[in-house]
């Protein structure tokens, strides 16, 4: 599973400016009694022959219809639908990572759930959020993945340290003292200047209580006073500055270090460290699992000229959502479900058990109504923690002046 689809929210102020392009498109325009449905997804890697797309042709099968699939890459696909929405020939169903939802939904390019008589009662409700805009929902979830501890348990063997005992901020930053004087390495994660460290920030910011909308608040420093506080006693290496969420699994990867913050999208690459490792949720400041943010994609319906066409697309998203075939797309992306059914079927894996748990307790970067003001929000969000990272600084003022950043 490849992280890109996570960092999708950077690109959102960019694609709110694509609306005044002028270049082509592959779209083909829908006429009301055409039996060709075009559906575009965020899946490159798939080639005709894979489970994905023969689902899809499957799903349209079904429906009595024939799919017509294109994958792009997702900074492609966002692109690629606001322009296809202005010149009228959008796809019929259009796949996209959960927090460009909002933008499209913002810019007219979307149905609601409502419109098309889609029904959500089964998906889980802090999933479904990522796609409210509003106060309307605008597609469904088709999955989602997110962040939790990777551990190396050769590692924390050494240091006397149990990870069931790892229940809060002070048993983990504990249990990194005994790590260090043990002789071995922390934690590593990303806290690049991107999307990418803004995604790994959030599970200790939500975790600490503090709201996107204020960014100077009591329990924000917190947060970020506990990375710092990591970094400045050798619990964190420097290089986090850097790290990328690839960089910073190839650190967890070297065996040198208790924790790696990843996501499920490394489970395969896990199982390749040969050594024995293990998961724990990102614990929150006060006890229990803190609320990380989902990555995983929507499906979505956009605005026909012929709305006869929404019934055979309902049929499609029905049928691309469905327990049964989502469970089959979810193991292929490396995905949690997006309902109970699914979760609980995946509960009986070991590898997914804290997954499960993880994305029970998540949240969207868009979700509390926040839509395209996120990217707003994110940019001055990373700049702080890089500010105090590296000591330029103090968090206090670094958030400060994120929070004033963020209110222009």
């Amino acid at each position: 599973m490849k992280p890109f689809r996570l960092v999708g929210a950077a690109l959102l102020a960019t694609a709110l400016t694509v609306t005044g392009c002028s270049s082509g498109t592959d779209a083909t325009s829908s006429s009301a009694g055409s039996t060709e449905f075009a559906v575009w997804d965020p899946y490159p890697q798939f080639d005709n022959g894979s489970d994905w797309v023969k689902l899809l042709t499957k799903c349209g099968t079904d429906a009595g219809v024939t799919v017509k699939r294109t994958g792009y890459d997702t900074t492609d696909l966002t692109n690629k639908a606001l322009l296809a929405a202005q010149q009228g020939n959008s796809p019929d169903v259009l796949i996209v990572d959960n927090p460009v939802v909002s933008t499209l939904a913002e810019a007219g390019v979307l149905t609601t759930t409502d419109d098309l008589k889609v029904d959500t009662s089964a998906f889980s409700p802090n999933l479904l959020a990522a796609g409210r805009s509003g106060g309307k929902t605008y597609g469904v979830p088709i999955g989602a993945n997110t962040l939790a501890l990777y551990y190396n348990k050769a590692v924390l063997d050494k240091a006397g340290v149990d990870p069931a005992a790892i229940k809060d901020w002070a048993s983990l930053t504990a249990a990194l003292q005994k790590v260090k004087a043990s002789g071995k390495k922390g934690i590593t994660f990303s806290a690049i200047d991107t999307e990418e460290g803004s995604f790994q920030y959030l599970p200790w910011f939500w975790g600490s209580g503090a709201n996107l909308t204020q960014l100077d608040s009591p329990q924000s420093v917190a947060a970020l006073d506990l990375w710092t506080g990591w970094l400045k006693s050798g619990y964190a290496p420097n290089s986090v500055l850097n790290n990328t969420q690839t960089t910073s699994w190839q650190e967890f990867a070297t065996g040198d270090f208790a924790f790696g913050e990843n996501g499920t999208w490394q489970l395969a690459n896990a199982k390749k460290t040969g050594f024995a490792y293990g998961i724990i949720p990102v614990p929150s400041q006060a006890g229990g699992t803190a609320p990380a943010p989902t990555g995983g994609e929507f499906v979505t319906a956009p605005v026909q000229s012929h709305t006869a066409r929404y019934t055979t697309t309902q049929k499609l998203i029905a049928c691309l959502t469905s327990a049964d075939n989502a469970l089959t797309t979810d193991t292929t992306l490396s995905y949690i479900g997006a309902t109970t059914a699914v979760q609980e079927k995946q509960s009986f894996d070991v590898d997914l058990k804290v997954w499960v748990e993880a994305v029970q307790a998540a949240k969207g970067r868009t979700s509390d109504d926040l839509g395209t003001k996120y990217p707003r929000i994110s940019q001055p969000l990373w700049g702080a923690f890089q500010a105090a990272l590296s000591g330029s600084k103090t968090p206090q003022q670094a958030l400060t002046d994120a929070q004033a950043a963020a209110g222009k």
